[in-house]
């Protein structure tokens, strides 16, 4: 048996292909099936069964549009009770699979009430679990996303969860779909997959002793919950069709700015969006986690039209956004054709420490961070809180202000934000924000 690790690293999460005597099982796959069919093809492998752990709440599921594009049997937690035709997953009701493989459903409440891993047995032998988002690398899946009047209920739950799978033989894979960058972890968590016999060894969640402390423990510092969260969940429940393939058409900057209530986000390279940008546009430069930036700050499911270079991987950037559920995108600009008038100032650490003293300072970090490493003297607010609250009272608009983050990046996206409210920016870029102080 082969265990093919698809990685989602903006989304924090890793789908799995399970491999075994020509045949294949599919886990937790996002809205692109594309690249897990394709390596099923090349592979020679027919996909008997797609699995989901839960009604995800952080990317669109693409299970249903694999099992019908291939024809496998979709197979749901049999608490989810999606509207779509699946076949429900029962608390140790084996499914039986091809030469000699068993996929055993454990309820796994916890992260989701619905939550289900699978045990798969290889001759009746288990070899590996697909804990979704209950026992996860050196932490657990979240229980918070549900609202925190459910919290610590589902905390409790998932303390049995995590030793429900910690029971199982030491030397059984442990493969979970959310890890390190993902907002439904409540830590990093480091390595992707591990084994029950390393996390018995090393879970700090595990040595905690009894259902209560491990719901402090899990409960203790709540990461924010990225906006479009609240939407996963009831589009899973729907289900979702095939993301959008039609070429994107190219606009004029001056057709952007016309249409009435399209957003502009410019995915160009932070310098050249200092350099100029069209005004109003919301600047995440692309990279891994361009669409839950663009999920956490734009209205969801709001029209969109890209800003971006011509060297640039537009594709990518619309891949991203519809594993969210962002599927209006009226086209690209890559001409900015003079329009380009707001602007902000990139700066280094050793440029910006001297301004200091004498210049408004705006940390953009999350609560966490901050609290953890303080930056004295800096009003605060985390970047999607300047959508949601505003600008803090105490900068004025009539001086600049300098935007520190832990790399630059949030610094960036705060810029835009920034310019939109008549403030001269100067942004930090490449450095942490503590070593201002």
């Amino acid at each position: 048996m082969e265990i093919i690790d698809f990685r989602t690293p903006g989304l924090g999460d890793q789908s799995y292909l399970v491999a075994h005597e020509g045949h294949a099982v599919l886990v937790d796959p996002q809205r692109d099936v594309g690249r897990f069919l394709e390596a099923a093809d090349e592979r020679g492998l027919e996909v008997r069964f797609v699995l989901e752990t839960h009604l995800h709440n952080d990317y669109l599921s693409g299970g249903r549009i694999a099992a019908a594009r291939t024809g496998a049997e979709l197979v749901m937690p049999a608490g989810a009770a999606p509207v779509y035709r699946h076949t429900p997953a029962f608390h140790l009701e084996d499914l039986p699979g091809p030469a000699g493989m068993t996929i055993r459903p454990v309820h796994t409440p916890g992260h989701t009430p619905e939550h289900t891993s699978y045990v798969v047995l290889v001759d009746g032998e288990p070899v590996a679990v697909f804990s979704g988002g209950s026992l996860l690398v050196a932490s657990a899946g979240r229980t918070d996303l549900l609202g925190p009047e459910r919290a610590r209920t589902l905390a409790r739950l998932q303390y049995g969860s995590v030793h429900r799978l910690a029971g199982l033989p030491r030397e059984v894979g442990l493969y979970p779909t959310h890890g390190e960058g993902s907002f439904c972890t409540v830590s990093g968590a480091g390595r992707h997959t591990s084994t029950i016999g390393a996390e018995r060894d090393t879970n700090p969640l595990l040595a905690l002793p009894g259902a209560e402390e491990f719901a402090d423990g899990l409960l203790a510092v709540r990461p924010p919950i990225p906006a479009f969260y609240a939407h996963m969940g009831p589009g899973n429940l729907r289900g979702t069709g095939e993301p959008p393939a039609a070429p994107l058409p190219e606009l004029t900057a001056a057709d952007a700015l016309a249409l009435p209530g399209v957003h502009l986000v410019d995915v160009r390279p932070r310098a050249a969006q200092a350099e100029g940008f069209l005004p109003g546009s919301l600047g995440i430069e692309l990279g891994d986690d361009f669409g839950s930036w663009a999920g956490w700050l734009l209205p969801y499911g709001a029209p969109v039209v890209l800003v971006a270079d011509r060297a640039q991987d537009v594709a990518e950037a619309r891949v991203q956004l519809a594993r969210i559920g962002f599927d209006d995108v009226r086209g690209v600009v890559h001409d900015l054709g003079g329009r380009a008038t707001a602007r902000f100032t990139l700066l280094d650490l050793d440029e910006a420490r001297p301004l200091v003293p004498g210049t408004q300072v705006l940390d953009v970090r999350m609560p966490q961070e901050r609290a953890d490493l303080p930056l004295p003297g800096a009003s605060e607010r985390f970047v999607p809180d300047l959508v949601t609250e505003g600008v803090p009272d105490g900068l004025d608009p009539a001086r600049p202000v300098l935007v520190a983050c832990g790399s630059g990046r949030r610094a960036a996206i705060a810029a835009s934000l920034l310019v939109r409210e008549g403030f001269t920016v100067l942004a930090l870029t490449g450095a942490a924000a503590p070593d201002l102080a």
